[in-house]
Parts: structure tokens; sequence; C-alpha cells
């Protein structure tokens, strides 16, 4: 085997220090089909980026059929752990379960109560404390999560905001949960923002203009009045981690049909109709100019630290 040096940037703060990113997440799956694409092209700068998943998913579909099989129906908490852990590997990431239970999403009308002890359920100013102590241990420069709708009304998805939120201003409190460690201020807040009828609207032009027929027709025909689109501030171009975004979502093999909408426009057209992963900015505490297309945008940083690793082919 020959020795082969290759060199990378990894992007720093002032201090010297990786610049890092947490995202928090409702279910194993979220953070590959929200963000991940952003998080695959920060990883390849050398930023340290966790994922902090709020609950174990145990209440969550089998969307795939090929996996919905009553053996999986019976160790769906194992399999859902499982593909978390292969994702996570995909992406490059660390991962860390908060412990709460999957609220699951109520259907009917009415709608049923939620499952007694589930994370729909929970006081937020309580259920933050996890979260509080996941940032002053990571000690993130930016975090990411949902807006108060929870990007779409699940229980889980409304908690998620409204823990990340108590838990940001809580883990920048020194007299809030002190057991917890010492307090850290984190710089930017973004909501994801990837739905959003634009985008959607341009893939599907572009669908038609190929000759092909768009998963997307339903979706805009009903969809009159789009006020995310008056949100969005942040647009990271991530075009060429797309392949990666969805290797990573296959991985949540039972949480996505591989034959289904999610994959039935070619990368091509998403890499040229649509390139980016949009956020809100919501939360500064740093100088910024919008729009931006950097979530580390207007963080005093260093010039990139410059290492030689080595890597060894036969």
């Amino acid at each position: 085997m020959a020795p082969m040096s290759t060199t990378s940037a990894i992007r720093v703060d002032a201090s010297g220090e990786p610049l890092r990113l947490l995202h928090v997440h409702a279910h194993p799956d979220d953070e590959s089909s929200k963000g991940a694409a952003t998080t695959a092209k920060y990883v390849a700068q050398g930023v340290k980026v966790l994922v902090a998943t709020c609950t174990g998913g145990e209440r969550g579909s089998i969307l795939n059929p090929r996996m919905d099989t009553p053996e999986n129906w019976a160790r769906i908490s194992t399999l859902r752990t499982e593909e978390m852990a292969r994702a996570k590997t995909i992406l490059g990431i660390d991962q860390t379960w908060l412990g709460f239970v999957d609220s699951g999403l109520p259907e009917g009308d009415p709608l049923p109560p939620l499952p007694e002890g589930c994370f729909g359920l929970q006081d937020p100013e309580v259920a933050a404390g996890a979260l509080v102590k996941v940032i002053r241990e990571f000690r993130p420069h930016v975090l990411t999560t949902y807006d108060e709708n929870g990007g779409y009304p699940h229980p889980d998805h409304i908690m998620c905001h409204k823990i990340s939120m108590a838990a940001v201003e809580a883990a920048a409190d020194p007299d809030a949960w002190p057991e917890h460690g010492p307090a850290w201020q984190v710089l930017k807040v973004y909501y994801h923002m990837g739905f959003h009828r634009a985008r959607f609207a341009k893939l599907d032009e572009l669908m038609h203009a190929h000759g092909l027929e768009s998963p997307y027709a339903e979706w805009l025909n009903n969809w009159e009045r789009d006020e995310v689109e008056d949100r969005l501030t942040t647009f990271v171009p991530c075009g060429d981690y797309f392949p990666l975004r969805d290797h990573a979502l296959r991985a949540h093999a039972s949480q996505i049909d591989p034959d289904g909408p999610w994959f039935a426009v070619p990368l091509a057209i998403q890499q040229a109709g649509w390139p980016t992963e949009d956020f809100q900015l919501v939360k500064s505490m740093v100088p910024v100019t919008l729009p931006e297309d950097d979530l580390f945008a207007g963080i005093d940083t260093r010039t990139p630290i410059t290492l030689d690793t080595w890597s060894y082919s036969i």
C-alpha cells in the first residue's frame, strides 16, 4: 500500500475552533429529508455537525411497501435506530437522542387525544432541559429547527420548535439549568424552509420542459398563496450534495418509498432548477446582510486551517 497525502481546509471561528452546527429534529429521517445537502456541504468544509433527535420515531408509519411486514412492525423502534445509524454514517455527522416518545400523527375528525407521556404533551420549558444540556456540551455557533407550525402540523414537529427556542434562550442564561454546565450563546437560529411553492413550481416547469410527468401538479393546483416564500432569508448552494442527501434518505428504508415522489424528479433537473436549500434566519447575535448564502455568515472567523491527511491505496 502506498500512502497518499490530501489537503483539506476546515472552517474555524475566531478562536481557531471548528465551526459547529446543531440540527434539532423531531424524528429519525428528518435530518435526511430536511437540509441534508447543506449538512453534507458543511461536513466537507470541516464543520462539526450534530443532530439532536427528539424522539425515537416509535409511532412512525412504514411507507416503503417492501418493508411493510409484520416482522418490521414488531421491531420498528430498533429498525428506526438502525436506519439512523446508517444515515449518520453517510452524512458524516454525530447524532444524539433526546429520549422523548413519538406522539404519532393523529388523524380523524375530531382528532383523537395524543398518547399519554408522548413528546407532544410535554411542558416545553421542562423538556427543553435535555436540549440545553446538548447545547452547552456541543456549543454550536448555529442551530436549525422548525418554525412555529412545525414545518407541517405534526405535534412532534411543533414541540420540537417550542423546545428549540426555549433551549436557545435558557442555554445562554447562567441561572437556568446550572447542572447542565456553563452557559452558551447560540449566535444564529434558523428555521428549515424547503417546502415552498416557488421551488416546486420551478421543478414542475422543468419537468414539463423535458417531457416528463411532474409529481407536483396536484400540490400546485391547490397551492394558492404561500407565505413561506416571504419568510425566506437564506439560500445555501448545495446542489453538488443532492446525491449524498438522497443516499442518506434511502438509508431510512422504512420511511421512504424509493419509487415514490421524493425521487421522481431527476437530480440534474433539481440541480439546475433549484440548487439551494432554503432557511429563515429568526435569531442572530451577529450583524447580517440579507439575503445570505451561508448559515455562518456574519460570524467572526479566521482563514480556514489547512490540514494534510493521509490515505492508503493498494
